[in-house]
């Protein structure tokens, strides 16, 4: 989750429709165990991560970074290093800085971001436009919290299944 904030929340493009996608996209990971890392850019500038996704969320702990992408935070590549994934889910804002930054640097350095296109804005539609445009042509995965939630599920008939099918309804 890529700097969600208080103060430039209000500001982003479609801002309702993302931060309830990624309310869900972060309940259906919580039901898959997926770990999740949060970063806050400039806290002290840009406030906290917002209440519903904090809610959402539970008891994580935000990551400070001044740098646009999270790769440049030493903390984030630690914690990172520590789960030790092949694919990195990127939710978040804005698109066309820290979110793109930050996958291009995880592909570089042999990760597989995917970019969770519907949980992903920025405060001008044409700047997120063209971040995506961007992103295909580096070659970083782009998905749909559904997609992703169902990939991850993997087969339907169990209790993960049920909870997540009840979550994207």
């Amino acid at each position: 989750m890529v700097d969600m904030q208080e103060k430039l929340f209000p500001h982003i493009h479609d801002n309702a429709e993302m931060a309830k996608n990624s309310i869900i996209l972060i309940q259906g990971l919580r039901h898959l165990r997926v770990p999740t890392l949060v970063t806050q850019q400039y806290s002290k500038g840009l406030g906290e991560t917002i209440v519903p996704i904090q809610t959402a969320l539970g008891h994580l702990h935000s990551i400070e970074k001044k740098a646009f992408s999270c790769w440049d935070e030493p903390n984030f590549r630690d914690q990172l290093g520590r789960l030790d994934p092949k694919f990195v889910l990127i939710m978040g804002m804005e698109a066309h800085v820290c979110v793109m930054q930050t996958a291009i640097d995880l592909k570089a350095n042999g990760y597989e971001p995917v970019v969770v296109k519907d949980c992903v804005s920025s405060r001008k539609p044409m700047d997120r436009r063209v971040a995506f445009e961007r992103l295909a042509v580096e070659g970083v995965l782009v998905a749909t919290y559904e997609s992703i939630l169902f990939e991850l599920c993997r087969v339907s008939g169990n209790s993960t299944f049920k909870a997540i099918s009840r979550l994207v309804k």
